[in-house]
């Protein structure tokens, strides 16, 4: 497969590259607000392992989706509380990753995820705007299992080659530092990976929200995402 490579300078056809590439089931990499992350189409567990094989990773660390709008939540997801309005009225857009209960009639084959599902609005104008023209994207950091997520083009070509079919390049990523991740699928929130958001900041918008000693649980959920941490 040939690759290409864009720059997002150039919007109207990074988007129609983009979005032709993912309707066609392939797997671009793209910018978002941390380092550059690798995405297919939410909707289509073919696009989905292509994902995972290009990483040269399994289904048991299923990505997370990236979503345009707070108000898209709760087309994925259930049993959603004032905890996310008020996390997501903070931190959404930016650098929170949330794990939640999936809709039973959730159409997302990720891997294996189980019954949740962990989602993100990226603090990207540009990947925002893709996001509302592609619809949900699978994404986890642009890097071969076990290496360093990329922070430039160069460094996700190198690494992910003709495995992805676009890359749109939109200079150098502020990571490497990753979202942060919590889950709220149940009473008691936990933070499943430290990043960005320190539990203090979380507790700030919601008081008594996580304990700073949850920040490394030895079992994350289903849902969390890949061993850089990072989806995108």
């Amino acid at each position: 497969m040939n690759r290409t490579v864009i720059d997002i300078a150039d919007a109207e056809v990074a988007f129609a590259a983009a979005a032709a590439a993912v309707a066609a089931g392939e797997v671009v990499v793209l910018p978002t607000d941390t380092v550059y992350g690798i995405g297919a189409d939410a909707t289509s567990g073919a696009a989905v392992q292509r994902l995972l094989d290009a990483k040269r990773r399994g289904r048991d660390f299923p990505p997370p989706v990236l979503i345009a709008e707070v108000a898209m939540v709760r087309a994925l997801a259930t049993d959603l509380d004032d905890r996310l309005d008020r996390l997501a009225e903070t931190f959404w857009p930016g650098a929170l990753t949330v794990v939640l209960n999936a809709r039973e009639t959730l159409r997302m084959d990720l891997g294996d995820r189980g019954s949740t599902i962990a989602v993100r609005v990226p603090d990207h104008d540009f990947t925002r705007e893709l996001l509302r023209r592609t619809g949900p994207l699978a994404v986890s950091s642009a890097n071969v299992h076990g290496q360093e997520p990329a922070l430039t083009v160069a460094e996700a070509v190198d690494q992910l080659g003709d495995s992805c079919a676009l890359y749109l390049d939109a200079g150098a990523m502020t990571g490497p530092e990753p979202s942060t991740i919590i889950d709220l699928t149940g009473p008691r929130a936990r933070v499943l990976r430290a990043g960005r958001l320190s539990p203090a900041q979380l507790n700030e918008a919601v008081p008594g929200l996580v304990e700073v000693e949850e920040e490394a649980p030895a079992e994350p959920a289903a849902s969390e995402v890949d061993d850089q941490g990072e989806q995108g």
